[in-house]
């Protein structure tokens, strides 16, 4: 799955980056998105087809939604279902997105409770997960737009902490999945190539979202490392 992540490039960058257009949105660098929260969104305008750089809160709401509060919020959609799942099938024909992220998070289980990692794109560029994207119409008129994020299976690297991972877009396949150029979205729903992505140990203040700051991001001694060869790795022997 994908609980939380890091999406803090200036929306001018992002804005050149996707190639979207108009008015930008108004953020804060976040480096522990959690659902709920709202991100920048790349997603098609409904009416020009010009990609737009929106905020989007996490957590979709589908159409048929009847009571708010009582709806159900994915923050993530299984590639493996998304395109014939009654929550999820409407907008994979019709409104799909990029989430841009810097970074996202993946816990894994340890002796001493769940150690976090922050994931990248190994070349340094941003990573750009595949989403869904919803408009909901309140009782009162006002559109509220929310999305989820597809994962699928880790692929070896990833699989060392988790079994998911979120679908990562190289560029060649943003036309494609944004609905600019013919393809088959569905087979871009499948885990980043081995190489692609880079993980490392983070401090566990991301558990929690009242933290933020780019110090999340940094990388802490390993945990699951083996001892330096100069250190003890046992007891003496007898």
């Amino acid at each position: 799955m994908c609980g939380r992540f890091a999406s803090t490039l200036p929306l001018e960058q992002l804005a050149r980056l996707f190639g979207a257009t108009g008015e930008l949105p108004n953020i804060a660098p976040n480096w522990n998105t959690a659902p709920t929260q709202a991100s920048a969104v790349v997603r098609r305008h409904p009416d020009t087809g010009e990609r737009r750089l929106d905020l989007l809160r996490w957590g979709l709401v589908p159409h048929f939604t009847k009571d708010l509060k009582a709806a159900t919020r994915p923050i993530n959609a299984r590639a493996e279902t998304v395109a014939t799942s009654g929550m999820f099938r409407g907008g994979f024909a019709h409104r799909r997105c990029i989430v841009p992220a810097d970074a996202f998070y993946e816990w894994k289980a340890m002796p001493d409770g769940k150690q976090p990692y922050a994931i990248a794109r190994t070349d340094g560029a941003p990573l750009a997960f595949a989403g869904l994207w919803e408009g909901w119409r309140t009782p009162e008129g006002y559109t509220l737009p929310t999305f989820a994020i597809i994962t699928t299976a880790a692929n070896a690297t990833m699989s060392a902490v988790h079994n998911r991972m979120p679908v990562i877009l190289e560029a060649a396949d943003w036309p494609a999945w944004l609905g600019e150029a013919a393809g088959r979205p569905v087979d871009l729903l499948r885990p980043a190539a081995d190489g692609v992505v880079r993980l490392w140990p983070v401090s566990r203040a991301v558990n929690s979202v009242r933290n933020n700051g780019a110090a999340l991001l940094d990388r802490i001694d390993d945990p699951a490392a083996p001892p330096p060869s100069d250190a003890p790795s046992g007891p003496n022997p007898a």
